[in-house]
């Protein structure tokens, strides 16, 4: 298959390095955002010809359908996550919203009521009846436990629900040994079923025998200097003992979190009074930079855990200066204002990081919406107090730092303010970018993002050389002196290094 143009070139050019890349369509609109460690591996292996012949019909549209792509270099991972998140939101390309639920974890899915059971692979958990192993993170791991028990335990691979003599004539797993061929009753019904709850066992980790019969076999591989099979047999079992490993440590982390979590919300309800449990709660935080940049987060927990698709954030549009009170009123204004309109239902329980004076505004700006029955709290940093007073009347409510209703109210406004400070920092950190573009004469909006999306950032670009700036997609070698230009004078060299370092 051969590509557009512009592609070879770039795809010879692309650095080691953590980034994001857009892939575009003939017409300039993106249609795919993705992150990667390297650059130059992750994208490279869309264009390779064996990657094209495997790849699902999703992908095969996706690269059929590039013509063009941009590269965004980053300094680690974490901030190409965040890169890709907002470039998605931004963008909204068609194929992320096409594999958005790839992006699940992997689950082992069996149903042993069926007459002859089997494993499939699944990444949504449904009220079927059937059950559920996992989620694994691991995806690699969790195939080749599917693939062991299959083997070792003589389970089908075959789809049909009760597989006969008419599939077995198509079947090459009993002529390999590995399926006990229950479809031609060369084991019974009975027996086959018990060889499935064998199997789901062992992947509860309920069965540590069959682990130490596999290193057994791997050390006797060694002794007889089988050194392949042996490698192969230490990578099957260390990503058998990960698979039951993860599954094990991930049940009982996600069950004492979640049992600590209704915990803190049944204490939340006794202490506060109020009038149900505080299933749903929302908390407000403030980040700016003496009044500039300023922006207000909004996350929400539900069952006292964050519930990330809940969360917003806002620009701070009508308020001015270093009040974060007042920004504080703007956010809760514009978020219960938004709800009423839309008939939507509010939250059990209101928290405004910060004191009594948060709390103030945040009450009035409930009130005048009419809203003077919602609950509403502050949590006061100095000694994690839960201000819940604005006439001052009672004394802040000071609960045992350990206790699981401080641990609830803690844990989501400390997600509210990083949700905030990230928010703020990406708005100071392209503005602090930009700034140095504006003297460019004849630049706009839309020429200072291609610029910042090719080179990745103003300090890349000024390491360009002229004609590297002139490449750069709708710039041209006229306009390309003039960027050239301004970024390297004396003055402006000055003010870029600056800013970078700030």
């Amino acid at each position: 298959m051969t590509f557009p143009d512009p592609i070879p070139e770039k795809l010879a050019a692309l650095p080691a390095k953590p980034g994001v890349y857009l892939m575009r369509d003939r017409h300039g609109k993106v249609i795919y955002v993705g992150k990667a460690k390297s650059l130059r591996n992750r994208v490279r292996n869309y264009f390779q010809k064996a990657s094209l012949r495997r790849a699902d019909p999703k992908i095969r549209g996706l690269i059929h359908s590039i013509a063009d792509l941009d590269v965004i270099v980053v300094h680690n991972e974490a901030e190409a996550i965040l890169t890709e998140g907002r470039l998605i939101k931004e963008y909204k390309p068609h194929y992320n919203t096409l594999f958005k639920d790839d992006k699940r974890f992997i689950l082992l899915r069996i149903r042993l009521e069926d007459p002859l059971p089997a494993f499939t692979v699944a990444r949504i958990r449904k009220p079927d009846g059937a059950q559920y192993l996992g989620p694994y993170v691991s995806a690699g791991a969790a195939r080749v436990a599917k693939e062991f028990v299959e083997q070792r335990y003589g389970l089908r691979r075959c789809r049909p629900l009760e597989p006969g003599p008419e599939q077995y004539k198509h079947c090459l797993a009993d002529v390999l040994s590995f399926c006990s061929a229950p479809c031609v009753l060369k084991i019974t019904a009975e027996a086959y079923q018990e060889r499935a709850r064998e199997a789901v066992a062992f992947l509860k980790g309920e069965r540590p025998e069959v682990l130490k019969e596999l290193e057994a076999q791997m050390r006797a591989a060694a002794a007889d200097m089988r050194f392949e099979e042996a490698a192969r047999l230490r990578d099957t079992s260390f990503q058998l003992r990960r698979v039951i490993r993860q599954r094990a440590s991930g049940t009982h982390d996600l069950n004492r979190k979640e049992d600590q979590a209704l915990q803190g919300i049944e204490q939340l309800k006794k202490e506060l009074h109020l009038p149900k449990l505080p299933r749903v709660i929302e908390t407000f935080d403030i980040s700016n930079t003496h009044g500039h940049q300023a922006v207000a987060s909004m996350v929400c927990a539900v069952n006292g855990r964050p519930e990330r698709r809940r969360y917003k954030r806002f620009k701070m549009k009508y308020t001015e200066g270093p009040d974060d009170p007042g920004m504080m009123a703007e956010a809760a204004t514009r978020r219960y204002g938004r709800l009423l309109k839309e008939g939507k239902e509010m939250p059990d329980l209101v928290v405004f990081d910060g004191g009594i004076t948060q709390l103030r505004a945040g009450r009035a700006a409930l009130d005048a919406l009419g809203l003077s029955h919602l609950p509403a709290v502050g949590l006061a940093k100095r000694h994690e107090e839960v201000v819940w007073d604005v006439e001052n009347k009672q004394a802040p409510l000071r609960l045992p730092m350990n206790s699981p209703g401080l641990l609830v109210l803690r844990g989501i406004r400390d997600e509210a303010h990083r949700f905030a400070l990230t928010y703020h920092r990406s708005l100071r950190d392209r503005r602090i970018r930009e700034s140095l573009l504006d003297d460019i004469p004849g630049i706009g909006e839309k020429r200072k993002q291609t610029l910042l999306r090719h080179f990745g950032s103003v300090h890349r670009l000024r390491k360009a050389s002229l004609d590297e700036i002139a490449k750069a997609p709708g710039i041209g070698p006229r306009f390309a002196e003039q960027v050239f230009a301004v970024l390297h004078k004396p003055a402006d060299r000055e003010k870029a290094q600056n800013e970078e370092s700030s």
